[in-house]
């Protein structure tokens, strides 16, 4: 039976129509909508499997930077060097590598490694340099191979060379490859481990959390259920866009935090009108179609709305990061926008359909009733704890909300001593195969072994150098071979061109290493000033090195594109000019504490024991960038539904005081609780063994809990009294 819904409201112009007329659709084919997600869904989770295989390491290499260029000049003139050297590492407790069977190992492995297809050149032990290769006791051993294609090919080619080598060992002696793309792969592994691990620690206590906030177990399973769907559905459509693109670990990561933490809060939001319209309407069986979907359009048009501009917010922040000229932004972008594009599709239609098909068995398992919340009684909320802290607010508006910017302020203060760097989570590798392999080079070696640095050395625009010029470029390797943090500078030759790879002390992933990087270019800079040979440097450090410039320079463009843009869009949405530009300044405030108390924790060391970590002295360089870009969006989320209430009340009394109280009464436990569950969820991070995705959690987590608790239950009722009836005042002419 068609459902045709009457409403006893006004009549509902544009979107507001749509809304009930989606609701109707959706309740009259409930089953229809409900089959059809099954079957899509159980499609999405067989992808999933699939999805990891076809997940690359990140790419953190910059557009048109001198290390890419540097990358290309080695495909040109040093083939044989590949585009990135590591190492297969040797190693056995009792006997030698360079004679016996120990020997003949070593040969079987050297041999087998230059079959690998995407393998440009193998230098065993034995062929290079046995005095630098072999360890003293001559147990340990290295072979450098060079790896073809850009970084998703190089991921993939170490795959390939990590199982022949594990066929190629024997006889007591250990194979490992270890390299810059080997790291990543193997980084891969651990960070799913860490999101299943997260994943396994954050739902449970989410749904506890759910339970509570919305009272009843059916309702707190529903928005669990959504989440789920949402990610399911962002997994599905982001292994179909492996088809087309190459997309890093990073990004899965990232879309799983985020799919899970919004598709509860959107999926929240929407039951908790979804029951309050219930009650209104005094529904009280499943068959009372008419009813049911009015109170699922209602949701949609008030919550509905607040949600679909949250994830806009989102996906505009994000796609701002395409600016950044490097393919790990264009990919983190373009994958986590589509993930909550699918967290949006979800809500809007998976979750109306649900609502439908539950209708009032919404309520089953409710805990008594003091534990229930405001929507679920008919009663009004003016006098409940939420409103009595609202009116305590405003009646002193400014030393409440002056106490809290000061301490904003004072949390914000770390971030003048930020510090960037990129950690790529080697200490996580410890218990791997590729751990293992670094061990051995730590304690008989020397960590830059893993991604030398490439120095290309040329005449101008590339050309070929002239005597003078070479010349020129052999003494700087001289002075570079003499510097503390080199163990050697090798040079090679072709056509007029000199390629140095430098072999640093330090690992390439230290900021000794980005110093030396920055030194050799200052030196670099100076000889070609004075008219001597182009001197480029490329390889893995220098790569980071030039993203974390591209980063810095990037972000102030990316601060006011997203502001801009978010400015317009709440605009039309509040319909206000004062409120928009409010929660733009609120919402700086809170990023900004939310960083400095990063800075503090990760940079400083602060909580190294309690969240077993070890400082690195820096933040990962696309932290900041990242926290801002996603934060921008899910702070609106909690902004655009607390003001969309006020203005329901304002629209009805034209009492602002009033206004807010009852806002917040209606709001505050729905808010809350979501942003509990944000950190809950977002928190669960800090069990990662890799520092980036422990970071990500952090960050997100203080700021949401900031943005909930500083910024929505202190300044919002102190700010909305001291500007009264201006919160709500908008031009006549553009209306």
């Amino acid at each position: 039976m068609a459902v045709q819904i009457e409403t006893t409201e006004p009549a509902l112009p544009g979107s507001a129509t749509l809304a009930m007329r989606w609701a109707a659709i959706i309740t009259t084919h409930r089953w229809k909508v409900l089959a059809i997600w099954a079957v899509l869904l159980v499609a999405c989770a067989a992808a999933y499997t699939q999805l990891e295989a076809r997940l690359s390491a990140p790419d953190f290499t910059a557009d048109r930077a001198e290390s890419t260029e540097v990358d290309h000049r080695i495909t040109e003139y040093f083939p044989q060097v590949g585009a990135e050297q590591d190492a297969i590492v040797f190693s056995s407790a009792t006997q030698p590598l360079d004679s016996g069977a120990g020997r003949t190992v070593v040969d079987r492995a050297v041999a087998a490694a230059r079959t690998i297809d995407g393998v440009a050149g193998v230098v065993g032990p034995s062929d290079g340099n046995p005095a630098m290769q072999f360890s003293a006791d001559r147990k340990s051993a290295f072979a450098i191979v060079g790896i073809d294609g850009g970084p998703s090919e190089r991921s993939t080619v170490t795959k390939r060379l990590e199982p022949a080598m594990k066929a190629a060992a024997g006889d007591g002696i250990d194979i490992n490859v270890v390299g810059y793309s080997s790291i990543q792969t193997a980084i891969v592994a651990v960070e799913t481990s860490d999101i299943q691990r997260a994943e396994a620690i954050g739902l449970p206590v989410a749904l506890i959390l759910l339970v509570l906030a919305l009272g009843a177990l059916v309702a707190a399973v529903v928005p669990m259920a959504v989440a789920i769907g949402g990610i399911l559905l962002g997994i599905g459509s982001l292994f179909v866009l492996t088809t087309m693109l190459t997309l890093p670990s990073l990004v899965i990561s990232i879309a799983t935090m985020l799919g899970t933490g919004i598709g509860i809060d959107y999926a929240m939001f929407i039951v908790s009108r979804f029951r309050e319209e219930l009650t209104r309407r005094g529904v009280s069986r499943r068959d009372e179609l008419e009813p049911i979907a009015e109170a699922i359009g209602i949701a949609l048009r008030t919550a509905g709305k607040t949600i679909v501009a949250s994830g806009l917010i989102v996906m505009i922040s994000l796609c701002a990061l395409v600016v950044v000229q490097a393919p790990v932004f264009r990919a983190i972008a373009i994958g986590v926008s589509i993930a909550v594009a699918c967290t949006l599709v979800v809500a809007l239609t998976l979750l109306p359909a649900l609502l439908a098909a539950l209708g009032p068995a919404i309520d089953k398992g409710a805990l008594p009733k003091r534990f229930q919340p405001a929507e679920t009684r008919p009663t009004s909320v003016d006098d409940g704890r939420w409103a009595r802290w609202a009116r305590t607010v405003m009646k002193r508006p400014i030393a409440f909300g002056g106490a809290a910017a000061v301490l904003l302020v004072l949390a914000a203060l770390p971030l003048t001593g930020i510090r960037y760097g990129i950690d790529q989570g080697i200490p996580a590798l410890a218990d791997t195969p590729v751990g293992h392999g670094l061990a051995v080079i730590d304690r008989e070696f020397v960590p830059g072994l893993l991604s030398p640095i490439e120095i290309f050395v040329s005449g101008p625009g590339g050309t070929a150098l002239d005597a003078n010029a070479s010349a020129e470029a052999e003494r700087f390797r001289v002075e570079l071979s003499h510097n503390e943090l080199v163990t050697a500078a090798i040079p090679q030759r072709n056509d007029g061109r000199i390629l140095i790879t430098a072999v640093a002390k330090v690992s390439y992933d230290s900021t000794e290493a980005t110093g030396l990087v920055d030194d050799i270019r200052r030196q670099a800079g100076a000889i070609a000033a004075l008219g001597g040979p182009n001197i480029q440097v490329g390889g893995a450090t220098a790569e980071f090195v030039d993203l974390s410039h591209e980063i810095t320079a990037k972000f102030p463009i990316v601060l006011v594109l997203v502001l801009s843009i978010s400015l317009l869009f709440l605009i039309v949405v509040f319909r206000s000019l004062l409120l928009p530009v409010k929660a733009i300044a609120m919402n700086l405030l809170a990023t900004g504490a939310a960083l400095g108390i990063t800075v503090a924790i990760f940079q400083w060391g602060y909580g190294e024991s309690l969240l077993n970590f070890q400082s690195a002295g820096f933040l990962q360089v696309f932290l900041p960038i990242m926290v801002f870009a996603v934060l921008f969006g899910l702070s609106m989320d909690y902004e655009v539904f607390l003001i969309r209430r006020m203005k329901e009340s304002w629209d009805t009394s034209r009492d602002n005081e009033d206004a807010v109280a009852d806002g917040i009464a209606r709001t505050a436990r729905p808010i809350t609780a979501a942003a509990a569950i944000m950190v809950v969820v977002f928190g669960s991070f800090a069990t990662a063994d890799v520092l980036e995705l422990k970071e990500m959690g952090v960050a997100l987590a203080v700021a949401i809990a900031i943005d909930a608790v500083v910024i929505r239950l202190i300044m919002v009722p102190a700010l909305m009294r001291l500007f009264g009836r201006w919160n709500w005042w908008f031009p006549r002419t553009v209306e």
